[in-house]
């Protein structure tokens, strides 16, 4: 479970060969696997799943160049007139990226004076969107005073999940977390690139390197039915599989086929598999082996969200 009271980095993952190529090249390069610097702790990528348990607020993927433009033309800060030039000239991809660039280029005096206006600018907004954008810029900007990727999260689109929705984050895809309750799953990876709202290591070539310049609007995840009440969260990978039961007064029987993590979110709830019980309350887990036991889930109001993978 992940709770989000301040806002978590601006970040990209890698796909899994872009994973295995940067740690390939870091081992050959002798850089500690704990050192700051070091990009990649492991040759694999890190696709995630955040379903939202309150209402959740987030940063993922880019806005469109021309809605990435007006949102920095309404700000009225002459720092940012490159940036808005860029995306109202360029193709799609090269002003994305020309565009993100020049915001974590922004080290300088006049930089930092143009990431300051900036602050002052959502800051100054926020008031007339308060459940909006500008209300969650400000936030991050009062969080990371000074911040660079204040200027870099412009570019990307602001979503506000309601409890239940999710968001599937693939590699490339620059995202951030700004605040809320969620429950968050991942492959088993630690890859991450920054860009802002961190005191960590920022690599903006690396950066570069892995995240996709295209737009477009988040994809908001809704679970679909499945079987004996199951609310699947679907994704194109193998590694993880997210479900949600919402548990009415017949007993839930779940495979013991693979391993499977139940979260309690909601009420309590017992399990029974061959002669042993447990009960979880609201916040507490278990872990189920691939052991081929079934286990019986008896909780009428309780909710339980299902950790496993998929099997071919």
């Amino acid at each position: 479970m992940l709770a989000a009271a301040t806002p978590l980095s601006i970040q990209a993952h890698p796909t899994r060969a872009e994973a295995r190529a940067g740690y390939a090249d870091e081992e050959r390069r002798g850089i500690p696997v704990d050192a700051p610097h070091r990009n990649y702790k492991d040759d694999n990528h890190k696709p995630e799943l955040i379903c939202a348990l309150s209402e959740f607020e987030g940063l993922c993927g880019f806005r469109t160049p021309a809605d990435a433009a007006d949102l920095m033309a309404s700000l009225e800060v002459p720092g940012l007139e490159p940036l808005i030039d860029l995306l109202r000239t360029k193709p799609e991809a090269e002003a994305l990226s020309g565009a993100l660039a020049e915001a974590l280029a922004l080290t300088d005096e006049q930089g930092r004076a143009t990431v300051d206006a900036v602050a002052r600018a959502v800051t100054a907004a926020a008031p007339s969107d308060p459940t909006g954008a500008m209300a969650g810029y400000a936030f991050a900007a009062a969080e990371y005073p000074g911040d660079r990727g204040l200027v870099a999260a412009l570019l990307l689109n602001y979503v506000r999940l309601q409890p239940g929705e999710a968001l599937y984050l693939g590699a490339g895809l620059p995202h951030a977390y700004l605040r809320g309750t969620g429950v968050e799953i991942m492959a088993n990876s630690d890859n991450v690139l920054r860009c802002g709202f961190t005191p960590k290591h920022v690599d903006v070539p690396e950066l570069m390197k892995v995240v996709g310049f295209e737009s477009g609007s988040p994809e908001i995840m809704r679970p679909e039915p499945g079987t004996d009440g199951e609310r699947l969260y679907p994704v194109p990978i193998d590694e993880f599989r997210l479900s949600r039961y919402d548990l009415a007064e017949h007993p839930v029987t779940l495979p013991g086929d693979a391993p499977q993590i139940l979260l309690c979110t909601g009420g309590t709830v017992e399990l029974a598999s061959e002669g042993q019980a447990l009960t979880l309350r609201r916040g507490e887990s278990a872990f189920l082996p691939a052991n081929g036991a079934k286990t019986a889930l008896t909780g009428p109001g309780a909710t339980v969200f299902r950790s496993t993978v998929t099997l071919a």
